[in-house]
């Protein structure tokens, strides 16, 4: 199961839309929500992960961010998306929970403002990028990243994602 939270200082707001774009705000958010969990269902499905697996996205801004990349990793500067493993098994459920998935929306608007791409592309992307990191994947090193970017290519392709990597 994929949870989707938007935290305080998005509520309210339009995080992605179109100025063409005529649907309703909450429409236009359920949309985007069910993209954002679409993506994440497709990357554990394409990593070969337990489809019964849980875990977290978190829609948040630069400043949480920041402050998070400050906490956890000695970083005092913004950051697109962080993924905090989790590993725990729900007594109740036995549902291995993975962990938490956490973007920076300010700072995707920012960068699919720069490569020409939707915001919801770049949400997408980086809702991949942050469940492979709970799955073990890493880019630390060369050969982890063109493993890693490899996958990514390939759910970006599987969910309809223009972003080329």
């Amino acid at each position: 199961m994929i949870h989707i939270q938007i935290a305080n200082a998005l509520e309210g707001s339009i995080f992605i839309h179109r100025e063409s774009d005529t649907l309703a705000e909450d429409e236009r958010q359920a949309r985007a929500i069910e993209a954002l969990a679409h993506a994440a269902e497709q990357t554990l499905q394409t990593a070969g992960a337990d489809p019964n697996a849980e875990l977290t996205i978190v829609l948040s801004d630069d400043a949480q961010l920041q402050e998070l990349n400050r906490q956890f990793l000695g970083i005092d500067a913004p950051t697109d998306v962080l993924a905090f493993p989790g590993g725990d098994t729900d007594p109740d459920s036995q549902a291995l929970y993975l962990g938490d998935v956490i973007l920076s929306v300010q700072r995707a608007a920012a960068q699919a403002a720069a490569a020409g791409h939707s915001v919801q592309d770049e949400l997408c992307l980086l809702v991949v990028h942050g469940v492979l990191h709970l799955l073990g994947y890493d880019h630390a090193n060369e050969a982890e990243k063109v493993a890693m970017w490899t996958l990514q290519g390939q759910i970006l392709e599987q969910i309809g994602c223009s972003i080329k990597l």
